[in-house]
């Protein structure tokens, strides 16, 4: 059996720079990976399955078509081999921002590659990542890289592992269609360039004002994690709901962690990887 990690994702900034003729977004985009993710488990099977564990599985359970099982079909599409009985061990919220499903397709093209001795930088591997979404080809990359066009053209650049990260969503998940298609088309400028805190203490998230005129709850969210002491930045992740606050000290995190707990949010301490 292979057993392949799915670190959530986030945004640090994400600037929106136009509506393309394809109906997507040109993006400028600076992705990071945190510890806190889901888990996928891969193994050869006589006949193929898919199940799904964890505090989420509720929220995919019964589905047959999901961004696992579909990365299970492009990976046979592109090297053959199943069929698999794949588990997906759910404890990213759904619909979030935070790359969950993306994530959880990335891992199971991991697994399945680690499983058929296929090199994780085959260009094919990428080929099935970006067929299957924006943010898919990121979370297979896995490091911290500047996104560009759909997200797909990635770059890598140094990362800050170990800056203490307290996600938290409140309980709800927005459509990824619908905060895009709210977007006020207006371009705001490019990504900063330079090191990760300058984009991070410079750059935005250009999708933050849709998001927040559909599910008005992120305001609340976004304002007590900005009071948070010690918070060094608070920003909406993606097209949210999840936002994210960073801190300069793990103690800060934990103690933030602890005031925010509520019934109905979902509030992770975590850090960068």
């Amino acid at each position: 059996m292979i057993v392949e990690r799915a670190p959530a994702k986030l945004n640090l900034a994400l600037h929106v720079r136009a509506r393309r003729a394809d109906g997507y977004h040109e993006l400028e985009t600076l992705f990071v990976f945190v510890e806190a993710g889901d888990v996928v488990r891969v193994a050869a099977a006589e006949q193929a399955s898919f199940a799904v564990t964890g505090p989420f599985a509720g929220s995919l359970w019964g589905e047959r078509d999901n961004l696992v099982t579909r990365a299970a079909a492009r990976f046979a599409e592109a090297f053959g081999g199943g069929p698999w009985a794949i588990t997906l061990d759910k404890h990213l919220p759904v619909a979030s921002g935070i790359g969950g499903g993306s994530a959880d397709a990335a891992a199971t093209l991991r697994a399945l590659a680690r499983l058929h001795g296929v090199a994780l930088d085959d260009p094919r591997l990428f080929a099935c990542a970006d067929a299957l979404g924006s943010d898919v080809p990121a979370c297979l990359l896995g490091q911290t890289a500047i996104g560009r066009g759909r997200g797909e053209r990635l770059e890598p650049v140094d990362g800050a592992p170990g800056v203490p990260v307290l996600l938290v969503n409140p309980g709800i998940g927005v459509s990824t269609n619908a905060v895009f298609s709210r977007w006020d088309g207006v371009d705001r400028g490019p990504l900063p360039e330079g090191r990760i805190g300058v984009i991070v203490h410079d750059g935005r998230n250009d999708l933050e004002a849709a998001a927040r005129a559909i599910a008005p709850e992120i305001d609340e969210v976004l304002e007590v994690l900005g009071g948070q002491p010690g918070a060094l930045v608070a920003r909406m992740s993606g097209s949210g709901a999840t936002c994210f606050a960073l801190f300069e000290r793990a103690e800060d995190c934990a103690a933030a962690a602890e005031r925010l707990a509520q019934p109905g949010w979902w509030v992770c301490e975590t850090q960068l990887i």
